[in-house]
């Protein structure tokens, strides 16, 4: 089970407040549950339960969960109040397409996350029927060193937010995870001078992948562009020049629309 969004976010605000409780209880799914038991809830939130069960209904009435035979489960409108994040909607509008290019030239999955604290988000996946498992999804998180998106977003990253993760503890997910932060940080200085960031069986044994910045109009990291595929076929070094057309063209699409919003002009979300 992946750390609970919901509950780290809780940790900012008063425990006892309702909306704390709220997010902790939200955040306790995961995207194998199909139903939750109010027990198992309880267990993973230690709301107590009779405070538990008054949420869990004002939740099915908001639409925020949906009641189901063996307990609850994530309801539909969370999709559709996420679907309305501006920022990340608009970067996915246009990624969108050259993502879909990008698959079409080599038929592995492709990428595009962006950071939040000390991990990377996935915001689009796109992948055929021969994808491989990878343990990245949309909407999940993986830590920032043991993914070529990673790695990019935290080179380019400001140098204190670089610093503070290195400082810390950097968790092992497979035999080749870089945990030695000297290492950890002569990559993130080649990915600065390369513009790309490689990642060797590092968050799943048999992935290999690579990947490149998307800049906003300040030179700043807004995401990454990724390019994944199992180590047996996928040769990460030779989709060095399309990974980084791809995250160009994105970053060149993003700056005009910026563009013409700043003179009030209106743009498709997909506009190239």
């Amino acid at each position: 089970m992946e750390p609970s969004v919901g509950a780290a976010a809780a940790r900012e605000l008063d425990p006892e407040s309702v909306l704390a409780k709220i997010l902790v209880i939200l955040g306790a799914f995961t995207v194998e549950d199909h139903a939750v038991t109010l027990a198992e809830l309880g267990r993973r939130t230690a709301v107590p339960k009779s405070t538990l069960h008054r949420l869990c209904q004002d939740l099915v009435v908001g639409r925020l969960l949906d009641r189901v035979d063996g307990g609850y489960r994530l309801g539909g409108r969370l999709f559709e109040i996420g679907m309305r994040a501006s920022v990340e909607r608009r970067l996915v509008d246009v990624a969108t397409p050259f993502m879909e290019d990008l698959y079409e030239l080599t038929h592995e999955t492709v990428h595009l996350g962006v950071r939040e604290g000390a991990e990377v988000v996935y915001v689009a996946k796109i992948g055929g029927h021969s994808q491989v498992a990878a343990p990245s999804r949309v909407g999940g998180r993986l830590p920032l060193h043991c993914t070529a998106i990673g790695k990019t977003l935290l080179a380019h990253a400001p140098t204190d937010v670089a610093d503070q993760y290195l400082a810390g503890p950097l968790a092992r997910r497979t035999p080749r995870t870089v945990v030695g932060p000297g290492l950890l940080r002569q990559q993130l200085d080649r990915v600065r001078e390369t513009g790309v960031a490689f990642e060797y069986e590092e968050s799943a044994m048999g992935l290999v992948c690579i990947a490149a910045p998307v800049l906003d109009r300040a030179g700043e990291i807004a995401a990454a562009l990724s390019l994944t595929g199992p180590v047996t076929r996928f040769d990460p070094g030779r989709m060095t020049a399309a990974i980084r057309a791809a995250a160009a063209g994105i970053q060149s699409t993003l700056a005009h629309q910026a563009r013409l919003r700043s003179t009030s002009v209106p743009v498709s979300g997909t506009d190239r």
